[in-house]
């Protein structure tokens, strides 16, 4: 069969087939992983193709590309003081579980707060493509929003640290690497905002998704990662905003969602193709169930307990933002490749986060009634709305809140 017949069955394989199977409540991400890992027992080694590798990078990175554009920073300053306990509690738990584990599991440091990062964090974009499709109110929607992101940024900004840090000297240059990124995108932005996007109307697009592969490359040479950088890139393009407006405007998310959602099955494949056999052994069984039966309830509890006690909102509320939450599919799958990769951990622990991060990405697919997807499309106007200024369109929505709408709309976050 020739190589060209069999990229075009395994793109129909993972765009149709996962769709076909979320009928019955199966998560899209995990039948793509689990068709890596069956092409892995089937044909071995073969299956790492260097063009399912790099249809796997633009995967990965146009959506934390994307994850970057959904940050606002006025509306995380309007939730500023819940974020900052909700950071404060997670900051906490992350320190509590890394030094558990150094203690217990016996695994130095840098492991230890890599194994805490991906149990405990949600993947952002992954969780905001799917707001629409759980029945979640205005409120709700805010608040998953607001905490997803604010709880990426840190986690990134920790990986980053954790990643450099068994070397000074290394980490000294790549911050100031990172420094250096961070000053040349916008300025890098603005001159082909003014320069070439005059002369090449809609090239704003293929100019975002250009600059966040290369910034996603960057931060893989420097060791941190292709997500860092797509996710710095589309944050800066966010902050550009007011100065170049085309750059984040709606129809460049709705493309960039378009873009991600062909891709993204690919990196799913890609990540099973990877998996060891010795990841699917009976320990791994064991490690991943008791990672899920310790590990998911803490996490549900931790922010239910937050939203009730703090902040006084409803059992049923605090449980559906909690719930929302559990997802950490992508971020788990990540932290376990450089684990195994750059740490060396055994088989059975990386098998074992697999399952953890297959079993929380599930729940709310079974709580909800609904299940999690990667491109919300059908969900998604196919027109902005403008801001209700005490017209018609402002009664829709009830009092003291507006649309949160994941193209970049504004919101109001309503009381905690």
């Amino acid at each position: 069969m020739s190589k060209e017949l069999v990229y075009l069955l395994l793109i129909f394989a993972l765009l149709v087939i996962p769709r076909a199977l979320q009928r019955w409540k199966i998560p899209a991400p995990l039948t793509c992983l689990a068709f890596g890992i069956g092409a892995m027992l089937w044909l071995g080694e073969r299956t790492h193709d260097p063009v399912i590798v790099l249809l796997s990078t633009l995967g990965i990175s146009s959506l934390f590309l994307f994850a970057g554009l959904e940050v606002d920073l006025a509306e995380l300053r309007r939730g500023l003081w819940p974020l900052l306990a909700h950071l404060a509690v997670r900051g906490a738990t992350l320190a509590g579980t890394a030094w558990l584990a150094w203690r217990y599991f016996d695994l130095p440091w840098q492991p230890a707060a890599l194994l805490a990062l991906a149990l405990l964090t949600p993947s952002t974009g992954f969780i905001l493509d799917t707001l629409a499709r759980l029945g979640l109110d205005a409120n709700e929607r805010f608040w998953v929003t607001s905490k997803a992101i604010a709880g990426e940024i840190l986690a990134l900004a920790a990986l980053f640290v954790v990643l450099q840090a068994g070397d000074p000297l290394r980490m000294g240059l790549s911050t100031a690497a990172m420094l250096a990124m961070l000053a040349g995108l916008p300025l890098f932005f603005v001159a082909m905002g003014r320069w070439v996007a005059p002369h090449a109307p809609g090239s704003e697009f293929s100019l975002l998704v250009m600059v966040g592969m290369v910034a996603a490359f960057i931060t893989y040479k420097l060791g941190v990662y292709y997500l860092v950088g797509a996710f710095i890139a589309g944050l800066v393009a966010r902050l550009l905003q007011a100065r170049m407006p085309s750059l984040a405007s709606h129809d460049n998310l709705h493309a960039l969602r378009l873009f991600a959602s062909f891709f993204v099955p690919f990196y799913f494949f890609e990540a099973g193709t990877k998996v060891p056999a010795g990841a699917l052994s009976v320990d791994a069984l064991a490690i991943g169930l008791a990672m899920t039966l310790l590990v998911l309830p803490l996490r549900i509890g931790m922010v239910w307990v937050q939203r009730r006690l703090l902040f006084g909102e409803s059992a049923r509320s605090s449980l559906r933002v909690s719930l929302a939450l559990t997802p950490t599919l992508v971020f788990t799958l990540v932290l376990a490749a450089v684990l195994r990769t750059r740490f060396a951990v055994p088989d059975a622990l990386f098998g074992g986060l697999l399952l953890y991060a297959a079993l929380n990405t599930l729940l709310p697919s079974l709580v909800f009634r609904s299940p999690f997807d990667i491109d919300p499309i059908e969900n998604e106007p196919s027109e902005p709305r403008a801001p209700a200024a005490g017209g018609a369109a402002a009664t829709l929505l009830p009092p003291g809140t507006s649309e949160l709408h994941a193209g970049g709309g504004k919101s109001a976050p309503p009381d905690p």
